[in-house]
Formats: structure tokens, C-alpha cells, sequence
């Protein structure tokens, strides 16, 4: 059964960047799509990012098209999601998912808090 732990969360300011880790434990990461989300207080959790099982395929919300990045490094069985130009209306707790193979249902971690205020 994957394990996933996000780290990288922090209280910032309007315009500043962070970078968010999604770290697996007890199995490989690098078969998976790796999908971030995100959900704010009184909001239902959103999708934001995922990146395909070799890096080499991404896909966003609009919301954060053009200021989020979404990696891996496979060979520290990690995904990564760059933030920049961070707004407050970014403030969320940040969670890594997959779906193990076999399974109908995603796995998730148990997410990162990102606070953007002035």
C-alpha cells in the first residue's frame, strides 16, 4: 500500500513562490500519475495538477495554468508542484494522490497547509 507525504507548506505573502514535495513510501511512484488537489475552508477539494508517469506529460487547472509547475524525480520517487505569483485565494491544504493500480479508489497523503496573506 503507497504511503504519501506532502511537505513544503508555509504562511507567505501574496507574490511569493513555494515548492511543494510529495514523498512515497512502500512502493514506487514512477508507474503513476501523480495528481495534486487542493481544498480550501468551506470548499470541496479541487483538482490542480497531475503529471503522467515519466514527467513528460502535464495537465492543470486554469486556475493555476501558467504559475504552477508540476515535476518528478522519479529516482527520489517524488512530485514536486512549483508555485509562483501565489495569490490569497491559493490558500488551501495541498494534497498528493494517486491510484494504485488495481484499485478504484485514489490514495491520498495527509496534505501540507499553504496560507497566502498580507
Amino acid at each position: 500500500q503507497v504511503q504519501l507525504v506532502e511537505s513544503g507548506g508555509d504562511s507567505v505573502q501574496p507574490g511569493d513562490s513555494l515548492r511543494l514535495s510529495c514523498t512515497a513510501s512502500a512502493r514506487s511512484l514512477s508507474t503513476l500519475v501523480v495528481a495534486w488537489f487542493r481544498q480550501a475552508p468551506g470548499k470541496e477539494r479541487e483538482f490542480v495538477a497531475r503529471v503522467n508517469y515519466n514527467g513528460d506529460t502535464t495537465y492543470y487547472a486554469d486556475s493555476v495554468k501558467g504559475r504552477f509547475a508540476i515535476s518528478r524525480d522519479n529516482a527520489k520517487n517524488t512530485v514536486y508542484l512549483q508555485m509562483n505569483s501565489l495569490k490569497p485565494e491559493d490558500t488551501a491544504v495541498y494534497y498528493c494522490s494517486v491510484i494504485p493500480p488495481g484499485s478504484d479508489s485514489r490514495t491520498w497523503g495527509q496534505g501540507t497547509q499553504v496560507t497566502v496573506s498580507s
